[in-house]
């Protein structure tokens, strides 16, 4: 699903992102007929994708092969859409450049921005609609000291749009982050937990100061809805 929002910008520096050329960012989740993967480990999995890419050398090292493009893409509205493969299609969607990461049981390919209209045609003719997915049982609480990414407990969205919220929550807490707790995040493989907030307890982590992720409202639900907020414990 698609999901966009704005990058932060100075104040003393206004940012007319709209004006620029437009990317996206494709995540393709493995959603098999007979064995999807639970809700949960797509979220996790989804984020600790765009994380695996935020950190790729391809990216971060100068004249890396993606580094321009991410940089543009990150120049304009940080879009994130998420589309969903099975069987042949997943394996064209393979074949193209990309980082697969693995949770538990889910797979979730992330591929380098692209321009918005301008979408590989292995990627174009997946499908959006059809990313809902359940949890078997209700996740255990997260342990002591993961970073965990809360859930508005008040909104419904799909799998695919909440995929793509917890990538954009992840990226605000990476981009807050400096280089050292970047390398143990990394070393850790990025790990981290997806969980709803309790009703109670969203209103003060949305004002806590934490990365907080505001939908631009183009699908699914209201403009400035609050999605994910990302307690990472270096950011407390």
């Amino acid at each position: 699903m698609s999901s966009p929002f704005d990058a932060p910008s100075s104040p003393e520096q206004p940012v007319d992102r709209d004006s620029r050329e437009q990317y996206v960012l494709p995540l393709v989740v493995r959603i098999e007929r007979a064995d999807p993967p639970a809700r949960t480990d797509a979220l996790e999995t989804s984020a600790r994708a765009v994380l695996t890419l935020l950190a790729d050398p391809r990216v971060t090292e100068d004249g890396g092969a993606w580094a321009e493009r991410v940089l543009a893409w990150e120049d304009a509205r940080i879009r994130k859409v998420v589309r969903r493969a099975r069987g042949g299609e997943w394996r064209k969607a393979g074949e193209l450049p990309g980082i697969t990461v693995t949770g538990a049981a889910a797979e979730v390919r992330v591929f380098p921005p692209v321009p918005l209209d301008g979408w590989p045609k292995e990627l174009a003719k997946l499908q959006v609609s059809g990313t809902d997915l359940d949890d078997p049982a209700e996740p255990a609480a997260p342990a002591d000291g993961l970073p965990v990414l809360w859930l508005n407990p008040d909104l419904e969205m799909s799998a695919g749009k909440t995929m793509a919220q917890t990538g954009h929550a992840a990226q605000l807490a990476w981009w807050r982050l400096d280089d050292t707790r970047r390398k143990e995040w990394a070393e850790s493989g990025f790990a981290l937990a997806v969980r709803t907030a309790a009703p109670e307890a969203w209103a003060a982590l949305t004002a806590s100061g934490l990365p907080l992720v505001r939908d631009a409202g183009f699908t699914e639900i209201a403009p400035g809805s609050c999605t994910v907020v990302a307690d990472h414990p270096a950011l407390r």
